[in-house]
């Protein structure tokens, strides 16, 4: 009688029992799938060395001919590890044994997407850089776009006739707001007349009206190639130094009221960083700004303002028509004749760092500006991976190997495409090295919805001897890279689209390269060998965390099957 009255105490305990037990197990189960949805922390050895185990610093001999730069010969010499690291070791022979393997990763689909590669259609009269803008990669459809998807708009008619109806003295006030009307009484400036027309619109307004949501131009826009056109031969009407900034640079206006950015050259085309300079003390290279340019649009980003080379008399189309006096008394002629100028900044502004002609001629790049900032507000943002700028002090992501996770849960970064915006961004500047991405900026209006800007490239291309593998480490701690991005990337390693031969007549089209290359054989040897590690790292990431790819073609592989061969 006892140990019947004793069971039902005894089955509620097992009841109870089992109840935590259930709830422990769905606790677990959830906090299993969380961990699975954060970011995959490689393995490192130590804060020091964690991303060279991954990506191999490289150097090569300095002064090796250009002409011993071939596409195996700049692999096969140039990887040299620490010892510590031998294990790690990224051979460049191998790499391209393995040519045919980097197609091992894509799906059935994305290889079709690619394809072989080995040739391009020459029977229709492409070149390389033609028939790679042709490929299915560069030619994706985009989202139909709204209103509220350019950064801005023409008043048309309507809105100047609503506006009439609404104010007082309706005929003058429509007539002001069908026409874009200049402010500037200043002389040279030619007389404004501008409609909603577009034919009536210069070519840098056409680019500030193209701007959208997501890229600053359209790359089958034609007014692309009329803007660059514009900028090399436009007649300068003003020259005046830009103010912020820690190196020279002039600001440009033309006649019809546009305006570019001049960063002039400092150094010759084939001269390469000193070894024991800090990032941050480097000189800014106006063909590196003119490569970047080029470099983003091959990657199709499209997101760096157009730049241009261009040729001009340092007398008469700076000194004796600026009216800015802190530029204007720096000027002087040097013991050869030449005549130089320091302009007034925080860096190299000085008798002993001047920008000379030869004598009164001087190589510059000119970059489109974007709009006023009172039309077109932007946004600047501190890099999550800002270097520390300091000698001695290493940046927080540079001590935490899962740095990433934090970043994944702050805003902006824990929700939209700002994670792998930033990915894009970091694998073009591993490919032309340029370490000084402290900031990054987006346009007010589009919010967290839109791309970033690709500003200040100065200091890219420096050293084509010697990689530097932490500016990958936003790819290396997230292991997150968009499909398009990576799909553009195994493209470009292809023979028939290899990324040296595509730059190389890209930028033959600048007007700039009728004296000499704008990158010397050796830089474009080393963006094949960067290619070929942003693609291990990939790899690398694709066998620790399994998906690593942001899918941003969804829906467009069902379209391209559909597509006859």
């Amino acid at each position: 009688m006892v140990r019947k009255n004793l069971g039902r105490p005894t089955r509620s305990i097992y009841l109870g029992l089992a109840c935590v037990s259930l709830t422990l197990h769905l606790l677990l189960a959830l906090f299993c799938l969380s961990v699975l949805q954060t970011a995959c922390v490689l393995p490192a050895s130590s804060s020091s060395s964690s991303f060279s185990s991954i990506i191999p610093r490289t150097d090569t001999h300095r002064h090796q001919s250009v002409s011993s730069f071939s596409s195996s010969d700049a692999s096969s010499s140039s990887h040299k590890l620490p010892t510590s690291n031998e294990r790690h070791k990224l051979n460049a022979n191998t790499l391209q044994h393995k040519g045919k393997d980097w197609l091992n990763g894509p799906t059935e689909t994305e290889k079709k997407l690619i394809g072989t590669g080995k040739e391009f259609p020459k029977g229709k009269g492409l070149s390389v850089l033609e028939a790679l803008f042709n490929h299915p990669l560069y030619n994706l459809p985009h989202p139909e776009l709204q209103e509220d998807d350019w950064l801005l708009r023409v008043k048309t008619d309507e809105d100047a006739t609503d506006k009439e109806s609404r104010e007082d003295g309706g005929e003058e006030e429509a007539i002001a707001n069908s026409q874009w009307q200049s402010a500037s009484q200043e002389e040279g400036y030619e007389r404004v007349a501008w409609t909603s027309d577009a034919e009536t619109h210069p070519p840098w307004l056409r680019f500030h009206l193209g701007i959208s949501r997501w890229e600053l131009y359209n790359r089958k826009d034609p007014n692309v190639p009329q803007l660059t056109h514009y900028l090399a031969t436009q007649r300068v009407l003003s020259a005046v130094q830009k103010t912020g900034g820690t190196q020279l640079k002039l600001l440009l206006s033309f006649p019809n009221h546009g305006q570019a950015l001049l960063k002039p050259m400092k150094q010759s085309r084939d001269a390469e960083t000193d070894v024991n300079l800090f990032y941050f003390s480097d000189f800014e290279r106006h063909n590196a700004e003119i490569a970047a340019f080029h470099l983003d649009r091959i990657l199709g980003f499209n997101r760096i303002p157009p730049v241009v080379g261009r040729l001009i008399n340092v007398t008469t189309e700076i000194k004796e028509i600026t009216t800015d006096q802190r530029l204007s008394r720096t000027f002087f002629t040097s013991p050869v004749g030449n005549v130089c100028f320091y302009g007034q900044c925080e860096y190299y502004c000085s008798t002993e760092h001047p920008v000379c002609g030869q004598p009164h001629a001087l190589e510059v790049s000119l970059a489109a500006m974007l709009p006023d900032l009172a039309l077109a507000p932007r946004r600047s943002w501190r890099s999550p991976w800002r270097r520390s700028y300091s000698r001695t002090k290493l940046a927080q992501w540079q001590k935490e190997p899962a740095y990433c996770d934090k970043v994944k849960q702050t805003p902006p970064y824990n929700h939209g495409t700002r994670l792998v915006d930033l990915i894009d961004m970091a694998v073009l500047d591993f490919l032309m090295s340029n370490m000084d991405r402290h900031h990054y900026e987006t346009f007010e209006k589009f919010g967290n919805e839109t791309f970033l800007l690709h500003l200040d490239n100065g200091r890219a291309f420096g050293r084509h001897s010697r990689d530097e593998p932490s500016i990958l480490v936003p790819l290396l701690q997230c292991c997150r890279i968009r499909r398009s991005t990576l799909l553009r990337l195994r493209l470009l390693s292809l023979p028939g689209f290899r990324l040296s031969d595509v730059m190389r007549e890209s930028l033959a089209r600048d007007p700039l390269a009728g004296a000499a290359p704008l990158l010397l054989e050796p830089h474009l040897a080393a963006l094949e060998r960067r290619l070929a590690t942003v693609l291990q790292a990939v790899h690398t990431c694709q066998d620790q965390c399994g998906d690593v790819v942001y899918n941003d073609l969804e829906g467009y592989d069902e379209k391209h099957d559909q597509q006859p061969d």
